[in-house]
């Protein structure tokens, strides 16, 4: 399937429509961003892992029940998708504390909390991204009662699958972003799970291996991603 015309570009990917009006062309860029686009820069081959280790567990999770818009990898940087609309809300799933929990509540990075905690966050750069809770998002309409409730309970299970699975791979899922979208009146899990989208430490050392070694300057940023490339996929 060939790309169309050019719909959408944010900071990691462009989407693409396709000749088929229910399909899109996902293709995944090496540009890098934080803290809402004020630190921009590149890492080299990012695309590449994302799209890989991203389409890696998306099938991982169909075959656990959890369907996304992921349908097939076309190729090193394009990802063939369901096109959804999405919903507003990011949802944030938190196993440790680290980044801006740890700031918020005063605590130090890494201590595992006895319960895994749920955010919400109003996509829109002019505000950066807000945090938000359930009432805030049915009396704004910005997603209905049914579709942040189906969002929250898909984001628990992907935490649990995703959590022994990179386990397994002596990694330790500290927290994550997911999306969703609309697709024909369901809720589909969307975006990405990579390491720009979730905070990934080695279990045995605790050391980074997500996009906080490029918003802290750790240095070693592409080893890293090629690392996790490396226990999820199996191969480079």
């Amino acid at each position: 399937m060939e790309r169309g015309e050019k719909l959408y570009e944010g900071k990691a990917k462009i989407i693409y429509a396709t000749d088929d009006p229910d399909k899109n062309i996902l293709y995944f860029k090496d540009d890098a961003t934080a803290f809402n686009g004020a630190k921009k820069g590149s890492i080299l081959d990012k695309g590449v892992i994302n799209n890989k280790v991203s389409a890696k567990l998306f099938q991982m999770l169909a075959e656990k029940g959890i369907e996304s818009h992921f349908i097939e990898m076309l190729s090193d940087r394009e990802m063939l998708a369901k096109k959804v609309d999405i919903m507003l809300v990011e949802v944030v799933v938190r196993n440790y504390i680290a980044g801006s929990l740890a700031k918020r509540m005063g605590r130090s990075e890494g201590e595992k909390l006895p319960e895994t905690i749920v955010e919400y966050y109003y996509k829109d750069d002019a505000l950066n991204d807000p945090m938000i809770n359930r009432d805030h998002i049915l009396v704004f309409n910005i997603a209905t009662a049914e579709q942040i409730d189906t969002a929250r309970a898909t984001a628990l299970k992907v935490n649990q699958v995703l959590s022994a699975y990179l386990l397994e791979r002596d990694i330790l899922l500290v927290d994550f972003k997911l999306e969703f979208g609309n697709y024909h009146g369901q809720m589909l899990l969307a975006d990405e799970i990579c390491p720009d989208t979730c905070r990934l430490w080695d279990r045995h050392t605790l050391e980074k291996l997500d996009k906080d070694r490029f918003r802290r300057e750790l240095g070693n940023v592409e080893e890293a991603y090629l690392e996790v490339c490396r226990r999820v996929c199996g191969d480079l």
